[in-house]
């Protein structure tokens, strides 16, 4: 099929894991974690309680670090049947703590791409997580003067794309958004009649992933972000592979 991007006037990037490391960060965390439960649960236990109540607390913390800490301090709770001690929720606290200050990664050529694009285009931040930790990531990336606008949303889903768009002006026709989760970043706008180019990050977490028979073939799959301006040509149409 082909995909043209010739009436695309407003970009959209996604922040962690398609601007700047976020993932990695996670992963590394909840390593530490499984480390000091190892006394009451396997690995994959842990692990697999662990991201239980992740998604169980989804509605009530929404998605970002300090969510992630109250999951882990209650999964902690949980698993040693409320024997763990006092010394050991301090140090899961001080995981949450080293994760909130740990200093921003920018993913390779996303400086250049913005300093390419942001004479072309208005070009906004489109993600999700705590307010605070964002906007913490986005001043220390030192990115913000290339954008327009910058949003964090609650989630990602059709209803907050089209809300924010009507609220921004933003024909969808006019939209294409960039991000490393297809779940969150790619079919959402490709369902309100938008744009996506999704370049995937090497670690995805599991409640991004997509089985292969949704992820659907109205957008094109990037191994880096730098390949965007391969596509965004003047007056050219780009041809996806999907």
């Amino acid at each position: 099929m082909e995909v043209d991007y010739s009436n695309i006037k407003v970009i959209g990037f996604d922040a962690d894991d398609t601007l700047w490391v976020n993932e990695t960060y996670f992963r590394e965390a909840e390593e530490e974690f499984c480390s000091l439960l190892e006394k009451y649960e396997t690995k994959n236990k842990v692990d697999q309680e662990l991201f239980k109540m992740e998604i169980k607390n989804l509605n009530l913390y929404g998605y970002g670090i300090k969510g992630f800490m109250l999951s882990m301090i209650e999964s902690a709770l949980e698993l040693s049947n409320n024997k763990i001690s006092q010394a050991t929720i301090t140090e899961i606290i001080e995981i949450g703590k080293r994760m909130l200050s740990h200093p921003v990664e920018l993913l390779a050529g996303v400086e250049e791409v913005l300093q390419k694009l942001e004479d072309r285009y208005r070009l906004i931040v489109l993600t999700k997580g705590d307010l605070l930790d964002q906007e913490r990531k986005l001043e220390k990336s030192g990115l913000s003067k290339y954008f327009h606008h910058v949003e964090v949303l609650s989630d990602k889903k059709e209803v907050n794309y089209q809300h924010l768009l009507d609220h921004l002006e933003i024909p969808v026709a006019e939209f294409l958004m960039i991000g490393n989760s297809l779940k969150s970043d790619v079919l959402p706008l490709i369902n309100i009649g938008a744009q996506a180019v999704h370049v995937p990050f090497h670690t995805t977490w599991a409640h991004e992933e997509v089985p292969v028979e949704q992820q659907g073939n109205g957008h094109i799959t990037l191994n880096t972000l730098t390949d965007i301006l391969k596509y965004l040509p003047e007056g050219k149409a780009a041809t996806t592979k999907n």
